[in-house]
């Protein structure tokens, strides 16, 4: 709709200031003679919207005008901004992320732009439920004021140790809260429920003014699911199942059609656990052929699920009563 395009320019112009109209096209995903249009429908309508011509000239608003479209506290507005980093591949999203910074006061874009480039809640993370973290507030502080902080953390295969970390930024993937940081000179990521003890130091963090967050944390994540032990599991898997389960997979290996509705395959998963839980998810769907120890681990879990239903259901609530 023209309306909320010519919204759509004010607060462009309100919040990154000269623009050229072809810079507003590209943004807007329209031409330039319709930008021009509505640049003129915005003057006409009392907008104070000029237009310098020659190089270095574009679209401006008159210094100081400024309008206020929403309530947002700066906090709100931090969440909103944080989440995708503006990523999110919607115009509708992209349209709301510049009335929400447009909107915000002077004095707090500084902190809110901190927290757009410095959180980020990958879509994947909207899928899960969080976890209560309890240093998740004093990191989240940290990471927007650009402070040093000690933690006590616990990895996967060391007990806790101190260490002293240069905070980037914080993800929220899958199911965990991750904490992008430099130690010792080098990048690193460290899951935020494994942090035991949490102090905010005063000393400014060592990194560097920008980050592409979502970049820096998928070649730590990539990295990371590269160096974990693979699995390939021959199985039979029933055709209205396969996409399920050949989507949790890395790979595969093969596939050959049976006539009877069935298919035998060889699917590779990052780890045992990953691959015992996608074909828990399909239950008889998915019959293990090899390796045995996945068999067998699937055979133990449905004879204990089996058990807990075996016998008589439970007494009627009037026998309760007597």
């Amino acid at each position: 709709m023209r309306a909320d395009r010519l919204l759509s320019i004010l607060m462009l112009l309100q919040h990154r200031g000269r623009l050229t109209a072809a810079e507003i096209a590209t943004e807007l995903e329209v031409s330039k003679r319709t930008v021009l249009r509505d640049i003129e429908a915005l003057s006409t309508s009392g907008v104070p919207v000029y237009t310098d011509r020659g190089r270095g000239g574009g679209i401006s608003l008159i210094p100081g005008y400024r309008t206020d479209l929403t309530g947002l506290t700066l906090e709100e507005t931090k969440a909103l901004l944080s989440s995708g980093t503006g990523r999110i591949a919607s115009p509708n999203f992209a349209s709301a992320m510049r009335k929400v910074a447009a909107a915000l006061p002077e004095r707090h874009r500084v902190e809110a732009s901190r927290a757009s480039q410095r959180i980020l809640v990958r879509p994947d993370g909207f899928a899960w439920p969080s976890p209560p973290e309890p240093h998740l507030v004093e990191l989240q502080r940290a990471v927007i004021e650009g402070l040093r902080v000690r933690v006590l953390y616990s990895s996967r295969n060391a007990n806790a140790a101190e260490r002293t970390l240069d905070p980037i930024g914080l993800v929220y993937a899958g199911a965990h809260w991750y904490l992008l940081a430099v130690r010792d000179g080098t990048e690193r990521t460290y899951r935020v429920s494994r942090i035991e003890e949490l102090t905010v130091l005063t000393e400014p963090a060592t990194r560097a003014s920008e980050v592409d967050l979502e970049s820096a944390f998928l070649v730590h994540w990539n990295s990371f699911r590269s160096s974990l032990p693979k699995v390939i599991v021959t199985c039979t898997i029933r055709d209205d199942a396969w996409e399920t389960l050949s989507g949790k997979s890395l790979r595969i290996l093969n596939h050959e059609v049976e006539p009877d509705g069935w298919s035998r395959s060889e699917l590779e998963f990052a780890e045992e656990s990953s691959a015992i839980r996608a074909l828990w998810a399909v239950g008889p769907a998915a019959v293990v052929i090899a390796p045995q120890r996945i068999r067998d681990q699937l055979a133990t879990r449905a004879a204990e699920t089996a058990a807990g239903y075996s016998g008589s259901a439970c007494a009627p609530f009037w026998a309760l009563l007597t």
